[in-house]
């Protein structure tokens, strides 16, 4: 099969076309054959050598696929082939084919190509798992999500705005800045040029979803309410910084935070029928839609690459099999 790997550690030219044996499903894996692969910030990482690899998973970078059924393990139930699916994974998607177990694929939502798919599963799993279950947003209440044009980012804003919920975003330029408010946003600040802590001081902020980190953490904490959440999923601008602890003890908050891939795989199937269940449906009706920034040929992962490095894209960056 083509494939693309990481040939070692380093900026995205480091990515380089080859050619492997497709790989075989274990008893509750399916094969898929890769329409299109999602790009993301892991994948990144990843490539620089900060990202290590599960010991269970492919090398190949890639963690989020649609495509077909090609194959099923011996033990699988949900899927035979031909289907149609969408799927996060271990590793791999880089490649024309993949393997998966089979809780972590779900069908692809009615009306969408395999390529707007393809931009679903790694947002979507990580939204619901940080927003809804670890950030409990509940009916009535704020989020705010900072980086409101990434994929996270414009997956939350609609996600959130769908379920009925106020929601504010930062992003790093006025055209972002009115993007967000096109996906949902009540209120977006550019944040080059405008201080969203005090923009919100008039507003109730109950759930922040930072990817941003270092002093945004004080920040953030600062502008929630009383029994407010932040979740924590990324640090762009570092993993360390000083807190005052004050305002969690005051204001009863709580700080939390995840990362997907070293989730067991029944923990990502939970997320997986969570996702089928409460997200599907609102992608089904129009109300959240895809949003794809570009999309490149396999064998152009590394301009991909240095298109998300720039930070210049709204939305998902996708490369076609």
């Amino acid at each position: 099969m083509r494939c693309v790997e990481i040939s070692r550690p380093g900026g995205p030219e480091v990515l380089v076309a080859a050619e492997r044996p497709a790989p075989a499903p274990k008893a509750s894996e399916i094969l898929v054959k890769v329409a299109a692969a999602g790009v993301n910030r892991p994948d990144i990482l990843q490539r620089l050598g900060r990202y290590p690899v599960p010991p269970d998973a492919s090398d190949l970078p890639g963690l989020e696929i649609a495509g077909v059924v090609a194959a099923c393990g011996a033990d699988v139930k949900m899927w035979q082939p031909g289907d149609q699916v969408c799927a996060l994974t271990h590793g791999g998607g880089y490649a024309e084919y993949c393997v998966t177990p089979e809780v972590q694929a779900l069908p692809v939502p009615k009306g969408l190509s395999l390529v707007e798919a393809a931009s679903l599963p790694e947002t979507f799993f990580t939204v619901w798992g940080n927003v809804y279950d670890r950030g409990r947003l509940a009916p009535g209440e704020t989020l705010l999500v900072q980086g409101g044009t990434s994929g996270i980012g414009v997956s939350a804003i609609q996600m959130a705005a769908a379920t009925g919920n106020r929601v504010f975003a930062t992003a790093g330029s006025d055209d972002k800045v009115a993007a967000c408010i096109r996906l949902g946003a009540a209120k977006a600040f550019n944040y080059r040029t405008q201080d969203f802590e005090k923009e919100l001081q008039e507003e109730t902020v109950n759930v922040i979803l930072d990817m941003v980190g270092g002093d945004y953490v004080q920040r953030n904490i600062d502008c929630l309410a009383t029994d407010g959440r932040l979740v924590q999923i990324a640090f762009q601008s570092g993993a360390t910084t000083r807190v005052n602890l004050g305002p969690v003890l005051r204001q009863r908050l709580t700080i939390t935070g995840s990362t997907l891939r070293p989730r067991s795989i029944a923990e990502k199937g939970a997320i997986a029928d969570a996702v089928r269940q409460h997200v599907w449906p609102h992608i089904e009706s129009g109300a959240v839609k895809p949003v794809i920034f570009a999309t490149f040929p396999l064998r152009a992962a590394a301009d991909a690459h240095r298109l998300l490095e720039s930070s210049e894209h709204i939305g998902k960056i996708v490369l076609v099999a």
